[in-house]
């Protein structure tokens, strides 16, 4: 099974935390500071750096990092 953004559900942003969720229930966070995201709000356990589009990382980026890491894992 190939993952799309589609297959993201946006959770929203606290404190300047992004939560995604799967329909199979995995979360992931990503926060503007960190070149990662992770699977714990924290941020301190990187699950998968995000490549870089342009200067500057993207919400767009964390999104499409997530959906690489999926499609890597399964």
């Amino acid at each position: 099974m190939k993952y799309s953004i589609g297959d993201l559900v946006y959770q929203g942003e606290t404190a300047g935390v992004h939560n995604w969720n799967t329909i199979s229930g995995t979360s992931f966070y990503w926060h503007p500071d960190w070149l990662h995201i992770a699977e714990e709000a924290t941020g301190v356990t990187s699950t998968a750096q995000i490549t870089v589009s342009n200067n500057q990382i993207t919400q767009t980026d964390a999104e499409q990092t997530i959906i690489n890491h999926l499609n890597t894992k399964s």
